[in-house]
């Protein structure tokens, strides 16, 4: 027991005086019941991660023993009844197969009839046994005496007659002295043996429940699937007719199943289901359905094929969708060419592996998806590709202004970068410019060829959103019959393809507002990464699309970048999908120029313009001189494609005739090469330093 502690107090004012306080200790804590110490024991005890493994392994080798002889009983059973037949005859009959069920039916009854005969037969074995046995030891004691005879007469003694027999009742003593010594410990350990057997059975086939299992196991990552498991994950979806139609099957519903393909990094299986039961109420429980597979919701993918009731799924191997597929062959193989007309895109790969490629002919494009999934990049690739054909033409727009596209530059006629209200004028006048070349191409004679000209907007978004007006007070956006870029691209959408003026579009986060429903729809091909919502799913790739199983969002965020579903006639889809996933391959901003480069070497040289120049003079004979750039000469109908795209007001409705007038009266007319019309580079600067020699001596004069 400690001693008290003493405090000694002074007061400051006088007289000093001093106290003295006594302050005792504080009193010790109580102690502990031993109860109390005894229960958090064995609480901590029952909650320890060990504790719980044994305890779950107590109960699952025992649950293996009993699951072990159900299925053993079962199979006796169905060995020594029809019951096996029944089953399969139910599941035909849920399947709507009466014919298959007729056939099992006729199975069953020669199993029955079978079945009689060797229960008649067994009430004669006795007595047919038994005339064996004694014609059997009848003749057996005869051949011993005989053979006892042959031994007696060869040794001269008489007892050797008894001697074969004397000899087979000794064995048959060695065998009785066997059995007594083995029969008591086979008694003993029979039981535990038996056990045994039934522990193996129910081991095997895994007969406990999914918390008694171990970890690795009841994890089930990466398990292969299999027929069982595609069964049981159906069954356990949460669909009661679905679930009691698996259970009235015989088959516990294998026949719900077709053949399970291996496809890609994953594999394929197509699953009938039962009357009663819709597809749509299957796709709604994909991430159920996932989890019961043991895959991640993105792992597990749903389609409708043409067959009734039929849902196919795709269910890609553990964590294979994260892993990176390999380089474009545009990068891989610097001898690739394109073909517009005949030839497809290399864009990625579909989830089965097997190389995804897009036809680009006389196609109008839409992507679309959340920011920074890899739309830019996805798009900027079929550009890419159909760059290498050399009678390709551009013109580009990059609303974001980071320069994505600049390696175009040289590539393109024009080529305008940047995210202001300026930048989205200048874009919606190019596209107007591309409106009057169509117009001009719809006018010309039939059977005119006219080469691709390919218009490229990425983060159209931006332009449907800008609220800049012109001096007529009509908007550059917004999606009214007044909006000059909506009323632009609808044009191109609706007569651009029969003249071979297609319209490409990049853009984010599809709405109403930032993407108008004719805009969206005026598209051939749609094709979109990550979004946020079903509803933006259905503006992506449409109702069709979507009813069929695209699910663009599904796909995970920054974790799926460049994985983008896509809806068109151009690129091979499964019979009876609606679309198709394909995961694109990157093709970085060093690889891309590269590329580019090697378009640029096809052609002889294209002026890039990086604005739209608008209301003022112009000199033509300059601009025939700009838009020719390095090349030594150029064909007529490039030239007026140029000045379109250079000025669409002063040179948008220009005829050849108009061209021809300016290039003879300043001297430079045009001539034949290789038997087509071309404007000379050298005769245009001549005439135009001419021009400029005679306007120094008037100013002189």
């Amino acid at each position: 027991m400690s001693e008290n502690v003493v405090h000694l107090h002074k007061n400051t004012d006088p007289p000093a005086v001093t106290t003295l306080t006594v302050v005792p200790d504080p009193a010790p804590p109580a102690p502990v019941p031993l109860w109390v110490r005894s229960g958090r024991a064995v609480k901590t005890a029952v909650t320890h991660e060990h504790t719980r493994a044994a305890g779950r392994a107590a109960v699952r080798h025992t649950l293996y023993v009993a699951g072990g002889a159900r299925i053993v009983a079962r199979r006796t059973w169905d060995g020594k009844t029809a019951a096996r037949y029944e089953r399969f005859m139910r599941a035909a009959e849920a399947a709507g197969n009466m014919d298959a069920a007729m056939e099992w039916e006729e199975r069953a009854q020669r199993f029955r009839d079978a079945r009689h005969r060797r229960r008649m037969d067994l009430l004669h074995s006795p007595l047919d046994a038994a005339k064996g046995v004694a014609v059997g030891t009848g003749m057996g004691i005869g051949a011993l005496v005989a053979l006892g005879v042959v031994m007696a007469i060869a040794n001269h003694d008489v007892t050797d007659v008894i001697t074969p027999i004397a000899a087979v009742i000794q064995f048959i003593n060695l065998l009785i002295t066997i059995v007594q010594v083995v029969w008591g410990p086979l008694v003993t350990l029979g039981p535990f043996l038996a056990l045994l057997a039934l522990w193996a059975v129910g081991s095997k086939q895994q007969a406990a429940p999914a918390w008694a299992m171990p970890a690795t196991v009841r994890n089930g990552e990466g398990e292969p699937i299999t027929p069982s498991i595609v069964v049981k994950a159906l069954r356990d979806l949460g669909v009661s007719a679905l679930a009691k139609a698996i259970k009235e099957m015989g088959d516990a519903g294998a026949s719900m199943l077709g053949p399970i393909r291996i496809a890609g990094c994953g594999v394929e299986v197509d699953v009938t289901l039962p009357s009663g039961v819709a597809t749509n109420e299957v796709q709604n429980r994909r991430r159920k359905l996932a989890e019961n597979l043991t895959r991640h919701e993105h792992e597990v993918f749903i389609t409708i094929p043409q067959a009734a009731r039929t849902v196919r799924l795709w269910v890609a191997d553990s964590g294979a969708l994260d892993e990176p597929i390999g380089p474009s062959p545009l990068v891989t193989d610097e001898t690739m060419t394109a073909d517009y007309a005949k030839g497809r895109a290399p864009w990625g790969q579909d989830l089965r592996g097997d190389a995804a490629a897009l036809s680009l002919y006389q196609r109008h494009l839409l992507i679309t998806g959340l920011s920074n999934q890899g739309k830019t990049v996805a798009l900027r690739s079929l550009a890419l590709w159909v760059a290498l054909d050399r009678s390709v033409q551009f013109l580009m727009g990059d609303l974001k202004g980071v320069g994505d596209w600049a390696m175009f530059d040289g590539l393109a006629a024009t080529l305008i970068q940047g995210p202001t209200d300026e930048h989205v004028m200048q874009v919606t006048e190019m596209v107007e410019g591309a409106v009057e070349e169509m117009n001009r191409r719809i006018q010309a004679p039939p059977g005119t060829v006219f080469p691709p000209l390919i218009v490229v907007v990425d983060e159209a978004q931006v332009a449907f959103m800008c609220p800049a007006v012109d001096e007529d007070k009509r908007p550059y956006g917004g999606s009214k019959a007044t909006s000059r870029y909506f009323m632009a691209v609808r044009k191109i959408h609706n007569q651009g393809r029969a003249v071979n003026v297609l319209m490409w579009q990049g853009t984010q986060d599809p709405t109403d507002q930032n993407l108008p429903k004719l805009v969206r729809e005026g598209a051939h091909t749609r094709a979109s990464l990550a979004l946020g919502t079903e509803q933006q799913a259905r503006m992506a790739l449409g109702d069709k699309a979507v009813d069929g199983g695209a699910a663009p969002n599904m796909l995970r965020p920054g974790l799926d970048k460049g994985t983008l579903v896509v809806a068109s006639d151009g690129i091979k889809i499964p019979a009876g999908q609606a679309s198709i996933t394909v995961r694109t391959h990157y093709i970085d901003d060093d690889a891309a120029k590269a590329i580019t480069d090697r378009a640029k070497a096809l052609r002889d040289g294209v002026t890039t313009l990086h604005a739209i120049e608008r209301g003022e003079d112009r000199d033509p004979l300059a601009d025939i001189l700009a838009v020719l750039g390095d090349a030594s000469r150029v064909l007529t109908a490039d030239v007026l494609k140029r000045l379109t795209a250079l000025n669409a007001d002063a040179y948008g409705r220009w005829t050849p005739g108009d061209l021809k007038r300016v290039l003879e009266d300043a001297g430079a007319e045009p001539y034949k090469s290789d038997g087509r019309m071309v404007v000379g580079r050298d005769r245009v600067a001549r005439a135009l330093t001419n021009q400029g020699d005679q306007g120094s001596a008037s100013a002189d004069g």
